[in-house]
């Protein structure tokens, strides 16, 4: 009866989730416009937070940071039903093109209707990027931390390690200096070490058995290495979906065509032309790009049967977000206690300075994929940009419109 009370925040997770288009940096665009400027269930300093810790951990940011504005409204219950709601559209999406694998078309995969997501979804990042830098951005050493992430971000966008790497820099930066952040005192909380001990026997209980069964080429292999390999996937990829796609096409697709494994029939194996599919699909589509573990695992047991591809959906959807929810919510305790300290607050304000900057090329990053075809299309595209980032900024609208909004463009030119 207690979570009756949330069902308006669940509601807005579920829209969120069916409009979120342009991976973990567009989402914190529409996240501060719904859950902050509309609905205030965390303010703009909590939200940048929740986003820097995520972005220290593997998988999923976008997922983590959503999760942990659920559990800051209603503990683990709410939190679990925030990610539920989240993630399972775009799985179910995801999956469900599985099935339908055989009847697309890759070069049709994006619609008239889409053509102006792209510049959308810069937009939302040019939204985001204003807002935090009202936030983070006081003085100067913020602002040089800003300007080289930026810089280094752009050039080393498709990097995994260039995201912590930063982050830990920034923090180190800002504690060069003697100017004390006045230390707020908040009660610690209680870190609950189950999470991590979960986490930590699934990762190696899914290890092991999967390793047992490729060893004897047990007949029914493939859900284990399904598993361990989305599994491991979720808990050690940095850098979002631009990592956790080349990754899998390496363990999916490179690696059976291997002289060693080319003549195996009882591994997981995925064609090229349905892998690229599947990933172009997955940036077509709302939520997050970590849905594509969804269809991956759809393809992986197809040759099983119905029942098993199903299976094989339920597993890629599993094992890539339940890394993420066991990490952020095991470190966000020990997070919340260590911010008692001046040295962390003096550090949150080159982290967050790095964000601001990473948020800032990720937005010029994404223009490079904007047409620029012609004038007319030129003049479209950025003024979808600007209609967007002016609705968020200036008017009242909730996001989902302004999504429907630039898919009603899409589909009148």
């Amino acid at each position: 009866m207690v979570l009756l009370r949330h069902i308006p925040f669940l509601k807005a997770v579920f829209l969120h989730s069916i409009t979120a288009f342009g991976g973990p940096q567009g989402h914190l665009g529409m996240m501060m416009k719904t859950f902050v400027h509309r609905r205030r269930d965390v303010t703009e300093e909590e939200l940048m937070d929740y986003n820097a810790i995520c972005q220290m951990l593997p998988g999923a940011s976008s997922t983590q940071t959503l999760t942990l504005i659920g559990y800051k409204r209603g503990g683990i219950p709410l939190a679990a039903l925030t990610l539920i709601i989240w993630i399972l559209p775009a799985c179910c999406i995801m999956g469900g093109f599985s099935f339908l694998i055989d009847d697309i078309q890759s070069q049709s995969i994006k619609a008239n209707m889409f053509q102006f997501i792209q510049p959308m979804t810069v937009g939302f990042l040019a939204y985001a990027a204003f807002q935090a830098f009202k936030i983070s951005i006081h003085n100067t050493i913020t602002r040089v931390i800003m300007v080289i992430g930026a810089i280094a971000t752009y050039f080393l966008f498709t990097t995994p390690w260039i995201f912590p790497i930063l982050l830990i820099l920034g923090g180190f930066v800002t504690n060069l200096s003697s100017k004390r952040i006045p230390q707020k005192e908040e009660p610690p909380q209680k870190i609950k070490w189950w999470n991590l001990w979960l986490f930590a026997a699934i990762f190696l209980l899914a290890g092991a058995s999967s390793e047992l069964a490729r060893k004897n080429n047990l007949p029914n292999r493939k859900p284990l290495n399904l598993f361990e390999n989305t599994y491991r996937f979720g808990s050690l990829v940095f850098g979002g979906g631009n990592v956790l796609i080349p990754m899998m096409y390496e363990q999916f697709v490179v690696r059976p065509e291997s002289p060693a494994r080319a003549k195996q029939t009882n591994i997981i194996r995925i064609d090229k032309d349905d892998f690229y599919t599947g990933a172009g699909i997955a940036r077509a589509i709302p939520g997050p790009v970590f849905s594509v573990a969804s269809f991956m695992g759809g393809i992986a047991l197809k040759d099983k049967g119905s029942t098993m591809q199903l299976f094989g959906c339920i597993i890629g959807s599993v094992a890539i977000f339940l890394p993420s929810a066991l990490l952020v919510l095991f470190f966000f305790p020990i997070w919340h206690n260590l911010k008692k300290y001046v040295i962390v607050y003096r550090a949150l304000e080159g982290i967050n300075a790095v964000v601001v900057g990473i948020i800032i090329a990720s937005c010029f990053y994404m223009m490079k994929d904007v047409s620029l075809i012609d004038v007319k299309t030129s003049i479209l595209n950025f003024g979808v940009i600007i209609g967007v980032w002016a609705f968020l900024t200036f008017s009242r609208l909730p996001s989902p419109v302004i999504v429907f909004i630039c898919m009603l463009l899409g589909w009148i030119f």
